[in-house]
């Protein structure tokens, strides 16, 4: 039973900050690379940031500056620090996990967690 939970989504004003938790279970968490996505009405999922097992992150240049991806392996946490927030930021945000070895290939998704940001 793999399971990732999102939290800490809501409404928040230009400007402001937000951050964001997700929770796995069910994996080998060390073992995955941690990312977090969001996806508007019609759109593609995006990638925001990613965080691999050792720690080393990425960032989609449209949220560089802004938001900070982190992990704490011990807790099977992944967070995103959320600062600055536009109302272009306004998306479903997911947390995923992704494990890649040559051929062997394992990928899971949360369920979301809305970020509004708006007047």
């Amino acid at each position: 039973q793999v399971q990732l939970v999102e939290s800490g989504g809501g409404l928040v004003q230009p400007g402001g900050s937000l951050r964001l938790s997700c929770v796995a279970s069910g994996i080998m968490f060390g073992l995955y690379v941690m990312g977090w996505y969001r996806q508007t009405p019609g759109n593609q999922r995006e990638m925001i940031a990613t965080a691999t097992t050792g720690g080393r992150t990425n960032y989609a240049d449209s949220v560089k500056g802004r938001f900070t991806i982190s992990r704490d392996n011990a807790k099977n946490t992944v967070y995103l620090q959320m600062n600055s927030l536009n109302p272009e930021d306004t998306a479903v945000y997911y947390c995923n996990a992704d494990f890649t070895i040559g051929s062997t290939h394992f990928n899971y998704w949360g369920q979301g967690t809305q970020v509004t940001v708006s007047t």
